[in-house]
């Protein structure tokens, strides 16, 4: 049932969004970006047993997530009659002192600074679980309306974008010297900061934004079969192609954020240019905000997305076909090939919510946080597979761990050879996902939110 009396949706939700993204993005991009480069140049653990340790702490989420991202489905806990924000509140803390863990240089050899490690980032997994499936679900009680849940979208888009376009661009000044050596404690420093900005911004979210959809406690233990909702998923073909093109998407995200500290610092020896590449985020996304949604408006979600992907494929191919060796060229490439991704994150939580939309509307089964859950379990593999392949590959090349080791003439290419083939892995997927799979054009979009709005007028009537 939806409560009247509180205020209608509004530029207050779309805020408490965008805080809500730059919540988990202060520590999950920071560790995403990081993480690796940390252990391996700072604590000399090895890339293989880094590649197993992403491995084994994805493989416990395909456990973990559908449980945890099930919880606000089965529970409804506090009295406030929300149904995500107290998971959130739950979480958010234990995911902020996670990030910290993750880039303290503690002073343990061998087993126990290896046991150390694994603990901490299988805490961040689980801490960043229990805080963004409720919050990723909880767009779909904010609003029904598709007009509201697209700005959702944008807002979210747009906090973890500040995030790495500013937050992150300033790493690699902050925390490598003059000759790209990296300054340990200055990781240590900025994990604390993102960590206190996080519950700082999980706060803002949960003060600025209504979940205005409600549901009792007793309809909601009736209501929810596992079962049912794995049945649901399985046959719903939008959120399988959403889901494809997602694990292209995260080897984006997560494997070009890990992995291109060790391009710029071993094949072009210039750090200080992931700044620029960083920023340049800033006029993409000034353009592409008003942009998107002018497309959608004309020519569907799909359509819009189709073409941003394409782009994204062509600089891609360029920069793996040939070898850039000019930094500045390859950043310029580098940043068109962005573009295209940049549409891709701007839209993809739209198309979640109507994959939910899609569910109800042909299946007749709604659970959002166990569905959702799913959803993310395929953002898990997707930077499972990046996490995991590129700590294998850099060992596969002759990646030597360590500060001030002198990496060899073949490590270094085959560097820029695993750099510039991720981008191209992204767009097949993609393509694969959103223009093969996915099935929801423009047309059928609008016919799916008429019907559904009137059966929800025909059950308030009722």
């Amino acid at each position: 049932m939806t409560d009247k009396k509180i205020r209608p949706f509004g530029k207050k939700d779309e805020l408490g969004y965008v805080f809500g993204d730059m919540a988990g993005s202060f520590v999950n991009l920071f560790i995403d970006a990081y993480f690796l480069t940390f252990c391996t140049y700072v604590l000399g653990i090895s890339p293989a047993w880094m590649g197993s340790l992403f491995l084994f702490a994805r493989l416990w989420d395909a456990i973990n997530d559908p449980i945890m991202g099930s919880f606000p489905d089965r529970w409804m806990i506090g009295k406030s009659g929300d149904k995500f924000k107290p998971w959130i509140k739950i979480f958010m803390v234990p995911l902020a002192l996670s990030g910290i863990l993750c880039f303290m240089n503690v002073p343990l050899e061998g087993v126990a600074l290896h046991a150390y490690v694994a603990f901490a980032y299988v805490l961040y997994g689980m801490s960043y679980t229990g805080t963004s499936m409720p919050f990723g679900a909880m767009a779909s009680v904010v609003s029904t309306d598709p007009i509201d849940r697209s700005k959702l979208s944008r807002a979210r888009s747009i906090g973890g974008t500040l995030v790495g376009m500013v937050a992150l661009s300033f790493v690699p000044v902050i925390c490598f010297d003059k000759n790209s050596n990296i300054i340990p404690e200055r990781f240590t420093m900025l994990a604390v900061l993102f960590g206190v900005l996080c519950i700082v911004c999980y706060v803002l979210l949960t003060k600025l934004t209504i979940e205005r959809v409600r549901q009792s406690k007793n309809n909601q233990q009736e209501k929810f079969n596992y079962k049912n909702v794995l049945k649901a998923v399985v046959k719903n073909r939008p959120l399988i192609g959403v889901m494809v093109a997602t694990v292209g998407s995260m080897l984006f995200i997560t494997g070009s954020g890990q992995v291109r500290s060790y391009l710029f610092k071993e094949y072009y020896h210039n750090t200080s240019v992931m700044t620029l590449l960083s920023l340049s985020s800033l006029p993409i996304i000034i353009v592409c905000f008003p942009l998107v949604p002018k497309l959608v408006a004309k020519f569907g979600k799909k359509a819009t997305l189709m073409a941003g992907i394409i782009s994204s494929t062509i600089f891609s191919v360029i920069t793996f076909m040939i070898k850039i060796e000019n930094v500045y060229v390859f950043t310029v490439l580098s940043i068109l090939a962005m573009i295209g991704q940049t549409i891709f994150t701007i839209l993809i939580w739209a198309l979640v919510t109507d994959c939910l939309d899609y569910s109800e509307w042909k299946l007749h089964e709604r659970s959002d946080g166990s569905m959702y859950s799913i959803y993310t379990f395929s953002r898990k593999i997707g930077s499972t597979i990046a996490s995991s392949g590129i700590s294998f590959a850099l060992s596969a090349i002759g990646y030597v761990a360590g500060t001030n080791v002198t990496q060899s003439a073949a490590t270094v290419d085959g560097i820029y050879n695993l750099v510039t083939l991720i981008p191209v892995a992204t767009c097949v997927l993609e393509l694969i996902g959103i223009g093969l799979i996915f099935n929801l054009n423009h047309k059928q979009t609008n016919q799916m939110y008429a019907e559904l709005a009137e059966r929800r007028s025909q059950k308030e009537r009722g």
